[in-house]
């Protein structure tokens, strides 16, 4: 019984891939783990003060003042 051997492509090699969310589990446990800021400060800063803005405008709200450690803690 002669078996048929399947054709071969050149000896061209799939590059490895990891199954779907492998490696999104790893990169969660990444961050999960370390403690640097993941958003540097001015731009969260500007950030925080336009949607602070935006929530004077539409709520009325008469008076919000951050201080600068606030937003950076």
């Amino acid at each position: 019984a002669a078996r048929k051997s399947a054709p071969t492509t050149g000896g061209v090699k799939k590059p490895h891939r990891y199954r779907p969310g492998t490696v999104a589990l790893r990169e969660i446990r990444k961050y999960q783990k370390s403690t640097e800021l993941l958003v540097r400060k001015l731009p969260f800063q500007r950030l925080v003060r336009e949607i602070a803005q935006d929530f004077k405008v539409s709520f009325a709200v008469v008076f919000i003042n951050f201080e600068n450690c606030t937003i950076g803690s």
